[in-house]
C-alpha cells in the first residue's frame, strides 16, 4: 500500500504552498500512518513544494513525547515495528480539527489521539 495517495499528495503540497505565504495556516492534517507494531503516530498535514519528500505534521515516534516538525516520507516507509510490520495508511482516519489542535492535545495526552 501506498503510504499516501496522489489526492492527499496533491492536497499536502498546495498546503505547503499556502503555508509558504501565510505563516498562520494552521490546516488540518490530511493522512495518518501508524505502525501497527510500534505505537509511532505521524498526522501529516503539509509536503514541501521543493522537496516532496519532506512532510510536516505531529509525529509521535511512539516515546511518549509527540511533536510538530518534519519527517521525510521516505524515512517513514523504512520504520519497521517489533514484528517488522511496515508504517500503514489509516484508511478510515477522518480530521476533525487542525493540526495544532492535535498537537495540544497530544502534549497533554503524551501521544497521538486520532
Amino acid at each position: 500500500m501506498k503510504l499516501i495517495t496522489k489526492a492527499q499528495r496533491e492536497r499536502m503540497l498546495a498546503n505547503g504552498n499556502r503555508k509558504e505565504d501565510d505563516c498562520q495556516f494552521d490546516p488540518e492534517p490530511v493522512v495518518k500512518l501508524f505502525t501497527p507494531d510500534a505505537n509511532a503516530t505521524w498526522l501529516l498535514a503539509e509536503l514541501d513544494p521543493d522537496d516532496p519528500d519532506l512532510a510536516f505534521g505531529l509525529c509521535d515516534p511512539g516515546l511518549g513525547c509527540p511533536e510538530l516538525g518534519s519527517v521525510r516520507l521516505s524515512e517513514i516507509e523504512a520504520v519497521r515495528g517489533k514484528l517488522g510490520l511496515p508504517a500503514e495508511r489509516d484508511l478510515y482516519f477522518t480530521p476533525d480539527k487542525t493540526l495544532s489542535a492535535y498537537a495540544e492535545q497530544a502534549r497533554h495526552d503524551g501521544f497521538v489521539r486520532a
